[in-house]
């Protein structure tokens, strides 16, 4: 895995790459408030699997530049996403929840010449749940402004979120989703500028028009699609995923069972091989 840095709309975007640049791309997206090493094993498989295999840091996250205005919207991730395929040739695009919804935006946004050639959506459509979403939301707020005093209160707060995952013995790992304050606290390692600034006193009206972008995103693809969704996820149920292929007639969908909403890191095996099947086909 190599760290390379990609230009965005205005910003330096950090990167993992795997596999020979001069294979097709794949670009990995992650969801709000991750980084790009929670694709570090689909992105090995993808490289094994001839693909080079491209894990992005979204703006604001991770090792990438913070927005210097603070603006953290779906065009503004989109926008960043149509910049990196043009430097990457027209790749797949896979992203997961965030991810997953700024890429489909990005290609609603050049629906008359795709900036990507297929699309992988990771647990996430034009219509999720409003419960899962709060619940991302007061996970990611709760800890926003005070930090944790050790790793293994991180580890407690993870495991609470999602506790049908074990709890990590080694704590090493954590070090990529936090960093280090200057009081010795760890924070998570995005702009908290990027929760801070939701609105949170009009969310109704800001997720109705999201979702209503999102919709008319979907009905103009043309690439090749594949919906994977989490059999236990409480952000996209059966019945959002089944909307979203009413939406897109010609994408395939696959329901990863023993997974929630973090389908790769969950069963990582299922998803990289539904992924790369995919891929196959795509010739």
């Amino acid at each position: 895995m190599t760290t390379i840095e990609l230009a965005g709309n205005g910003v330096r975007l950090a990167a993992d790459a795997a596999g020979d640049s001069t294979n097709p791309a794949c670009l990995l997206v992650h969801g709000g408030g991750q980084t790009r090493h929670s694709w570090h094993n689909t992105a090995t498989t993808l490289a094994e699997a001839g693909w080079y295999a491209v894990a992005l840091d979204l703006r604001g996250h991770g090792d990438s530049d913070w927005s210097p205005d603070g603006a953290y919207t779906l065009n503004v991730f989109a926008a960043d996403l149509i910049e990196v395929c043009r430097q990457l040739a027209r790749p797949v695009l896979i992203g997961a929840s965030l991810g997953g919804t700024s890429s489909l935006a990005a290609l609603g946004l050049t629906a008359s010449a795709p900036c990507g050639r297929a699309l992988v959506m990771v647990d996430v459509a034009p219509h999720i749940e409003t419960a899962g979403a709060d619940r991302i939301l007061n996970f990611m707020r709760a800890h926003l402004e005070t930090g944790f005093a050790t790793l293994d209160e991180v580890a407690d707060a993870v495991h609470a979120y999602n506790p049908h995952r074990p709890r990590p013995t080694d704590l090493s790992g954590l070090r990529k989703n936090v960093r280090q304050g200057a009081d010795g606290r760890w924070y998570w390692h995005w702009d908290p500028r990027f929760m801070s600034l939701t609105p949170r006193d009009d969310e109704s009206r800001t997720r109705a028009h999201r979702t209503d972008q999102l919709v008319a995103a979907a009905k103009s693809l043309t690439v090749p699609t594949l919906l994977v969704r989490g059999r236990q996820s409480d952000l996209l149920s059966e019945q959002g995923a089944q909307e979203f292929l009413a939406m897109v007639p010609h994408a395939r969908f696959v329901d990863v069972g023993g997974a929630g909403h973090m389908v790769a890191g969950d069963r990582n095996d299922a998803f990289s091989d539904a992924v790369v099947d995919f891929l196959s086909q795509l010739g």
